[in-house]
Parts: C-alpha cells; sequence; structure tokens
C-alpha cells in the first residue's frame, strides 16, 4: 500500500468514528476534510490545555480558527491573553483580540469566527513583526499519533501559518505547540514527518494529556518550491511574505 492509500485508510476510519461524536458544522455537516470538527468533551480536553504550564505561562497566544478552539479563545480573552488567528483558509490574513480593547460583553462574540473579524483587527506580517513574540501555538487538527505527528485535512494550514510566524522571528523552535483532538482522532501507528510539519509538544484530549519528547521543529520556513499555487493566489500573508523577500 502506497503513502497515498495509507493515508486515505486512515482519514476513512478516523472520520467514521469521529462523526459519532462530532458537533456538525452550520456550513460543511460531517465534511471533515473541509473543517476540524468540535466534539462531545471538548470541554474538558481544552481544560487540560488550560491546567497545563505551557497555557499557565502564555501571555500571547496563536489560535487556529478550528471549531474545537472556539472555547479556549473565549477562556484566553476572559484571563486576559491576546489571541492571534487567522481566518479560515487564511484567505483574510492574520486577526488579533486583544482583550484590554474588547468589551467584556464582546469576548464570546470575538472568539467565533464571524465576531473576530468585527471586533478584533487585521494585522499584517508586517506589523506583527514588530509585535511581541507568540507565546504558544494551539491547533485542532483530522488526527494525530502519540508522537505528536498531525495528520490534517491535507491542506497544510497550520504548518504555512507556522512557517510565516518563525520566517518573521515571532516564533522559534522553542515555542511550544499543542494539538486539541477527540481520543478517536489519536493514532498508534508511525509517521514520518516531513522538513516543513510541525509536530506538537502536547495533545489534549479529553482524557488524556499526551507530552511528546523532543518534537521535529520546522526552520525551513516557506518552501516556495513545494508550496501549492492555489494557496499563494489565495493567502495574502504568503504574497506579503514573498514580497518582504523572505
Amino acid at each position: 500500500m502506497d503513502i497515498v492509500d495509507h493515508k486515505i485508510k486512515v482519514r476513512e476510519r478516523v472520520w467514521r468514528e469521529l462523526r459519532k461524536v462530532a458537533v456538525p458544522d452550520s456550513r460543511f455537516h460531517f465534511d471533515f476534510g473541509e473543517f476540524i470538527a468540535d466534539f462531545e468533551g471538548g470541554e474538558a480536553a481544552v481544560q487540560r490545555l488550560v491546567d497545563h504550564e505551557f497555557y499557565q505561562k502564555s501571555n500571547y497566544i496563536f489560535i487556529t480558527p478550528d471549531n474545537c478552539l472556539d472555547r479556549l479563545r473565549l477562556k484566553a480573552l476572559e484571563d486576559g491573553k491576546t489571541v492571534l488567528m487567522t481566518t479560515y483558509s487564511i484567505k483574510r490574513g492574520f486577526w488579533l483580540l486583544d482583550p484590554k480593547t474588547i468589551a467584556p460583553e464582546l469576548y464570546l462574540y470575538a472568539s467565533t469566527l464571524d465576531g473576530m473579524e468585527r471586533v478584533g483587527r487585521p494585522v499584517t506580517l508586517k506589523e506583527l513583526a514588530d509585535m511581541p513574540k507568540v507565546d504558544y501555538m494551539v491547533t485542532g487538527t483530522g488526527a494525530i499519533n502519540t508522537k505528536g505527528i498531525r495528520f490534517g485535512k491535507g491542506h497544510g494550514f497550520f504548518d504555512s501559518e507556522w512557517g510565516m510566524l518563525y520566517q518573521i522571528g515571532r516564533i522559534s523552535t522553542e515555542t511550544p505547540s499543542a494539538a486539541v483532538v477527540h481520543d478517536c482522532q489519536l493514532l498508534d501507528e508511525e509517521l514520518t514527518p516531513d522538513v516543513y510539519d510541525t509536530v506538537a509538544d502536547a495533545i489534549f484530549t479529553p482524557t488524556r494529556t499526551i507530552l511528546v519528547d523532543g518534537p521535529h521543529k520546522p526552520t525551513c520556513g516557506i518552501l516556495w518550491d513545494r508550496l501549492d499555487p492555489v494557496m499563494f493566489e489565495t493567502i495574502p500573508p504568503l504574497q506579503e511574505l514573498k514580497a518582504m523577500g523572505l
């Protein structure tokens, strides 16, 4: 079985089980190839993350726009932490949610994909380069093995976000990253990360906290010769990064 067939079979197996516990998306229903689902027990998984030292020591957190992380964005704002995120598919770039500039009664709205574009503010890579370094990177994912190697939808958005922030010096190989998933998304099989794959330092499920020893952190930035041309055409920050000569 080649790697493509293997990935298809793994996704089919995981998505079959995920459908039993997933919360359908308002737009994509149960099409897990298009979004990262919230799930039963999501509150417990996020609470495990919040209780961990990576979160406790962070003031400035990047959180992906995944459905399972809405409650984390809300909790971070309530805890006075600044949240950096992107729009769905990064098509409208990076957005900053600063709890000091948002009315507390709007925190819940701000934590949603619709609300963050009305309450937060867009930031360019040039602006981000002059801001503090990001303390923590958090993502959802389609599946992940116990060694922190993600097995996502296949679009590479989180790896691109990591690559852009790395190239402008806002994160380093010391910046911890975490994944929030349901237990059914946790794999036992061996996976090999590519040079640009960001491996999680910690995995939080409703029932488990898994810490990864020495996870791979890419230092290659964006590999332009391997970048999907459609991603470059539809993601303004990638165009900005290219224009910056990075």
